[in-house]
């Protein structure tokens, strides 16, 4: 039997433990964690935040947030042994001296301190100050990050310096927990492992690729945050521009971080900037109107609880974005996303080039082009459209699609028990910064999207309407539509 991989244990102190995504994502992610027998025997976990409450208080209420959110029964043994690990410290984040509570309960010497910031950004810099005055950082601590990591460049800069003057870089660990999904780290081994995609991933062989994230979800009471962001902060920045690097990156030399991270922020780089100049040409806001989903209707965006009706926050975009080298030369990558929409969806569809000639005629005058479909929400799994022949005993060639099924096998799926927080919560606890974004990827992302946010505010136009339940403004069937293609629907 193969001895257990070991690791230093941790103290995980989680900053707003009270809050929606603690509440939620962060509790039920350790609880698995701890099911599967992956957190170290002597790990602690101590939840922080503003309200006034006693370790038995605090244990109460992430037992009550895993009967809402587990999806599952909780087992007794496991809940004792998980429960034994928690304590609670109340700090106001904002008052330095109150920092020094946290030596109570962490031990450096003995476990890694691992800081996840799950607050609003403006107490970044506070947790940053009161962390270093407090005396329990050192070189193996860590500080883990949600988004957003600001709205602009500017602002994303001035969060970064703020972590740089307390943090090593390797110290700090970004999440965008789509890195934490099986499919996206799928696409390293199916890009770089199969010669049939490997030796065939390029403007030779590929039409178009397409990214889709779609949303049936709309603003779900968070107008405040949502007006101020829109859904191209909210989702291009990070999420879709994440899931483009994977595609288009070069081969890394290794699977180490720094060198999967230098492949990433070339493919940003090469980006073709969206200017005032062609942002009507390549790109689409939307925003919701009124409709109907799953039977039932919906308001508008500008109808939601607590709306600004003269707002145009865009909760839909669409764009064409081009990438400037050698391999992807003249490729299109359609990217889209947007709230509301006619169902919950992610997904990449790689579209390969249609043969130049074809010998079928009597099946399809045009013969369709494989398709490399990669499902990432709701199921998970890939797929290829390819074509073969009807059987039968006469002695015509007839063909239909067919697909070819590469997800993973129902045994290995059962096994399955982790989503994308599970697993980056514990990479951040082992030390691997690999599926963590680096400072550099986030602010070259910035730049680009900074491009198309300045274009917008010259161009001074509404977004356009999308009944909800549809799957955008026509506008975005005519982006590709341009180009003489189609969304895959």
């Amino acid at each position: 039997m193969q001895n257990k991989d070991t690791f230093k244990p941790c103290d995980l102190v989680i900053y707003g433990a009270l809050g929606d995504l603690s509440t939620r994502k962060l509790i039920s992610s350790l609880y698995r964690l701890e099911k599967a027998g992956l957190i170290e025997d002597d790990t602690r976990i101590t939840g922080v935040d503003l309200h006034v409450k006693n370790n038995a208080e605090f244990v109460k209420a992430a037992q009550q947030s895993l009967q809402k959110f587990l999806n599952e029964p909780i087992d007794q043994d496991i809940w004792e042994r998980f429960s034994a690990r928690l304590a609670y410290l109340q700090i106001d984040l904002t008052k330095m001296e109150q920092y020094q509570k946290l030596k109570s309960v962490v031990d450096s010497e003995k476990r890694v301190l691992i800081n996840y910031f799950s607050v609003a950004p403006f107490l970044f810099k506070h947790l940053c100050q009161g962390l270093k005055q407090s005396g329990v950082l050192n070189q193996e601590s860590k500080v883990v990050m949600e988004k957003p990591l600001g709205h602009d460049l500017k602002s994303s800069q001035e969060i970064n310096n703020a972590f740089a003057e307390v943090f090593n870089e390797d110290q700090i660990f970004r999440i965008d927990h789509y890195l934490g999904k099986e499919t996206v780290l799928n696409l390293l081994a199916l890009r770089f492992a199969n010669s049939i995609f490997t030796s065939n991933w390029d403007h030779n062989t590929i039409d178009s690729i397409q990214i889709t994230v779609a949303e049936e979800v709309g603003i779900e009471g968070r107008w405040g945050y949502f007006d101020h962001t829109g859904q191209t902060r909210d989702m291009l920045q990070n999420h879709l521009l994440q899931i483009l690097t994977f595609i288009a990156m070069e081969p890394p030399v290794n699977l180490e971080a720094k060198s999967i991270r230098r492949e990433k922020v070339k493919v940003l780089e090469a980006l073709r900037p969206i200017t005032a100049e062609n942002v009507a040409q390549k790109t689409v806001r939307g925003q919701y109107a009124s409709g109907f989903l799953n039977g039932a209707s919906v308001p508008g965006y500008l109808e939601e609880e607590g709306a600004n009706t003269e707002s145009t926050t865009e909760s839909f975009v669409a764009l064409r974005a081009d990438i400037d080298n050698w391999r992807w030369a003249d490729v299109p990558f359609y990217l889209r996303t947007g709230k509301r929409m006619q169902n919950k969806r992610t997904e990449i569809v790689i579209n390969f080039k249609q043969l130049p000639h074809n010998i079928f005629k009597d099946s399809f005058q045009n013969l369709p082009a494989n398709k490399l479909i990669i499902h990432l929400q709701q199921q998970e799994g890939v797929e290829v459209q390819m074509l073969n022949k009807v059987p039968s005993i006469d002695g015509n060639i007839k063909l239909q699609k067919t697909k070819l099924d590469l997800s993973s096998s129902e045994k290995q799926e059962e096994n399955t028990v982790f989503g994308g927080y599970e697993r980056l919560i514990l990479e951040a606890m082992r030390g691997n910064p690999t599926l963590f974004l680096s400072r550099d990827e986030i602010e070259q992302a910035w730049t680009w999207i900074d491009s198309i946010q300045d274009a917008w505010a010259h161009q001074n136009e509404s977004p356009k309407p999308y009944p909800a339940g549809s799957w955008g403004p026509v506008a975005s069937v005519a982006l590709l539509a341009r180009d003489g293609r189609d969304w895959e629907e």
